[in-house]
């Protein structure tokens, strides 16, 4: 990791846009000139390099993975709001890459799609240059070859952190995955047409890319568990041990007070920020995924991801206000919905297509900066689909016509099967292409996402 790294070369990314469109040349060279620092912020400058890694998902068993600097998940990347980040990728890999920072309101040049850059080639290093304008727990994944890329390993948790947050005594980032393993340890080939329909879900469940860690905390202590779900299909109902825990934060950061709850539902790339405990010295608690119904998918079974063991007591300092951050709501009173987005899928040769307004890799409409958007977004199949929207949050107004229990920021939300989701967003002056899409990424890969513009 680098500090204060200033300069403006960057690196070999004349390769990663050679024959690119002249347009995007220029949207990338402009949006990386204009990311600076705020006032009393800095640059923090990482270096990152997708290559292939020995990894142990199962102790004592060596896999051959794909990491971010050799490791599964990849490095925490931690900066403030107010500064900017400069992360320069190196690709090692035998095929074409990208990095989609997921949930970070950036220009759409440094998005990561195959709509706004050219992949980066094996051999090639491409440097991504933003602003931070938000705090929150985020992440980072490819957006080219998601269905291989992702289960082999690249991915890694990203966190912003603003002024005024809640005090706790320590803090966790938890990355939840799980892997598709053969029998010597290995990972198995994508394909098949209950994977392409279902999304793929492998028997080995992941927390920070090992299986059913153990987690040591002290009694009396109240900890920040910072969670991702980076799972390719896998949804998580996750419980601690049926004990109480705190909501404190989603996919845009901090909701406006804390809630109570004893399990909540993480769809594949949602995030949450939870207070966890206090226990009492030697307890011992499962932090589980629930039972949980897909619908049309068969049902996941309980399932334990990490062991907590409580060792001795240690003295408290947690303080979580009763307010945590004010929210405008975006809509008050009834309002029309400006866009429907239908989720769908169509039979083929290939068993099942998944579709957006009945077509795959569906373009829509532009949307204008300044003018508000309210999307109802339509599952028209008996299966969940998680929605997520590049480049800005959402609120949610309602769930099959009820409202949401709390007020929070969104990128990323569940459509039951059958279901109606109403969503209000604002698109701010960040011209360009964007899109969005299911989250399992079998349904991306298989035509469930939308391209549009926004525009001046």
């Amino acid at each position: 990791m680098r500090h204060e790294h200033r300069s403006h070369d960057h690196g070999d990314q004349g390769q990663g846009h050679h024959c690119a469109n002249p347009s995007v040349v220029a949207g990338y060279e402009r949006a990386y000139q204009e990311a600076q620092p705020a006032a009393g912020g800095r640059v923090v400058a990482y270096d990152l390099e997708a290559r292939e890694t020995e990894w142990e998902f199962v102790p004592g068993k060596k896999t051959r993975a794909w990491g971010y600097n050799g490791q599964v998940p990849g490095p925490v990347l931690e900066a403030r709001v107010g500064d900017v980040l400069e992360v320069r990728l190196k690709n090692s890999l035998p095929e074409p890459t990208t990095i989609h920072w997921h949930g970070l309101r950036l220009p759409a040049p440094m998005d990561g799609t195959e709509n706004v850059q050219r992949v980066i080639a094996p051999g090639e290093t491409f440097t991504y240059r933003f602003f931070l304008p938000d705090a929150g727990t985020f992440w980072y994944h490819p957006h080219s070859n998601e269905t291989a890329q992702l289960e082999r390993g690249l991915y890694g948790a990203l966190v912003v952190r603003g002024n005024g947050e809640p005090e706790l005594d320590a803090e966790r980032v938890l990355v939840l995955d799980d892997v598709k393993l053969d029998r010597k340890g290995q990972v198995k080939p994508a394909g098949g047409m209950i994977e392409r329909h279902d999304g793929r879900q492998g028997g080995t469940l992941l927390v920070n890319g090992r299986e059913r860690p153990e987690l040591a905390m002290a009694a009396g202590q109240t900890e920040r568990w910072r969670i991702v779900n980076s799972s390719s299909a896998r949804y998580v109902r996750l419980s601690i041990g049926g004990r109480p825990f705190r909501l404190l934060g989603t996919d845009g950061g901090l909701v406006p007070a804390p809630v109570t709850m004893t399990e909540v539902l993480l769809a594949p790339a949602d995030r949450v920020d939870i207070a966890v405990g206090p226990f009492a010295e030697g307890e011992t608690i499962a932090v589980e995924g629930l039972r949980y119904n897909q619908g049309s998918v068969a049902p996941a079974r309980r399932r334990t991801y990490a062991t907590v063991r409580v060792g001795a007591a240690a003295p408290s300092r947690a303080a979580i206000p009763a307010t945590l951050r004010e929210i405008a709501p975006l809509v008050t009173g009834p309002v029309v919905p400006t866009r429907e987005v239908r989720l769908g899928f169509k039979m083929s040769l290939r068993g099942v297509d998944f579709t957006i307004n009945h077509e795959q890799h569906h373009r829509d409409e532009p949307v204008r900066v300044g003018e508000l958007q309210v999307w109802d977004i339509v599952n028209a199949t008996k299966m969940d689909h998680p929605f997520h929207l590049h480049g800005f949050f959402f609120q949610v107004l309602e769930v099959n016509g009820e409202a949401p229990a709390y007020l929070s920021w969104e990128d990323t939300i569940n459509i039951p099967p059958a279901g109606r989701v109403r969503i209000a967003w604002m698109p701010d002056d960040r011209p360009g292409e964007w899109m969005y899409h299911c989250h399992i990424l079998e349904h991306h890969a298989s035509g469930m996402m939308a391209h549009f513009e926004v525009v001046r």
